[in-house]
């Protein structure tokens, strides 16, 4: 399943229905995505939903930042980090794909065999050729329980957009 965004405002208001939709028992999100598509924007937009006070920051240098809000929020950006830098975090991948935890991997394709089976993907696409604010975000979900919080966050997506 896929939503179309037009710009900043929509992602946020598709960022905050997906908060919406997960934050009652969590789960592992896989967002791919070249630089600049807008995976650290809708991460952002959702944690501050979730009631995060401080700022929410790329860990594109730290690797993974922590939030409090409705409930534990882990952000990862794996881009840095080689076979190697991946193998040395993988405990913590795994950790933090429990339930009532909200994880966010960016740059997910550089975990390769290390993420949990069971995740939520979010492929982010944009026409950086045309310096479009447009982002298409497909989503995929490895359950029944993501596949449900799929479909909510779309149909509570297009509902709010329209109104």
């Amino acid at each position: 399943m896929e939503a179309i965004v037009k710009n900043q405002e929509e992602t946020k208001i598709l960022a905050e229905v997906f908060a919406d939709n997960i934050k009652e028992k969590g789960g592992f999100i896989s967002l791919f995505g070249d630089i600049g598509a807008g995976k650290t924007a809708f991460c952002r937009y959702a944690i501050k939903h979730l009631g995060v006070k401080e700022d929410v920051t790329s860990p594109s240098f730290v690797i993974l930042n922590e939030y409090k809000g409705l409930l534990p929020v882990y952000h990862f950006d794996l881009y840095r980090l080689e076979d190697a830098g991946v193998e040395s975090i993988k405990d913590e991948l795994r950790e933090y794909s429990k339930e009532n935890v909200l994880t966010f991997v960016e740059w997910a394709d550089f975990g390769k065999d290390e993420l949990p089976f069971e995740k939520m993907e979010i492929n982010v696409e944009y026409d950086y050729d045309n310096y479009s604010t447009e982002r298409k975000f497909k989503f995929k979900g490895t359950n029944k329980y993501y596949e449900d919080i799929i479909k909510k966050t779309i149909e509570d997506f297009k509902q709010r957009v329209l109104n």
